[in-house]
């Protein structure tokens, strides 16, 4: 493995739209259960959801069609789904898959034993239509969002650029910005 691969992690988040445009690119896509909620439990979301562009490495897969594809991804964004794609081993620049995670059951969020690398975009947040509602608090599993005394308190050091809190604000004052991550 070279230096420069070193410092990437497997995986990385991105937004739904960017979730569809890998789709886009690749040549087939299969779908295999998750190992996570297939070995924890999942109290959120069906298991069959891990996309692969490539072979599935041993996991039992099966191939799906594009219009499949935006069903899945459609649940996912319903089911409040962090889109984790994942590189290939050898090639930093390759895409072999697409993880759909949650904090329930996904070994990212419950153990913490896994990394993964920021998006290329940034929550950006207009607090002057904000109500201060919260909803988007609990949709940001990577804690950038929080309520401080009715006040709503944002840390864009700790947005991965997953796009959840986007969906969840009634006031639509949260886009999705190109941030300086990778």
């Amino acid at each position: 493995m070279s230096q420069e691969f070193a410092q990437y992690n497997q995986h990385f988040v991105c937004t739904e739209a960017e979730a569809r445009e890998l789709i886009e690119q690749a040549k087939h896509v299969m779908v295999a259960h998750c190992g996570c909620r297939k070995s924890d439990g999942c109290s959120r979301s069906q298991s069959e959801v891990c996309l692969w562009f490539v072979d599935s490495g041993g996991f039992e897969s099966r191939p799906i069609t594009k219009d499949e594809v935006l069903v899945i991804l459609a649940y996912g964004k319903e089911m409040g789904l962090v889109f984790r794609p994942f590189r290939s081993s050898t090639n930093k620049n390759s895409t072999e898959g697409i993880c759909l995670c949650c904090d329930c059951c996904c070994s990212y969020f419950v153990h913490g034993n896994e990394t993964s690398d920021k998006g290329q975009y940034v929550e950006a947040t207009d607090c002057s239509p904000c109500s201060h509602c919260g909803l988007c608090v609990p949709v940001c599993y990577f804690k950038a969002r929080k309520l401080v005394d009715d006040t709503l308190v944002i840390d864009q050091d700790l947005c991965y650029g997953c796009g959840l809190c986007v969906s969840a604000c009634p006031s639509n004052c949260i886009t999705m910005s190109l941030g300086d991550a990778l």
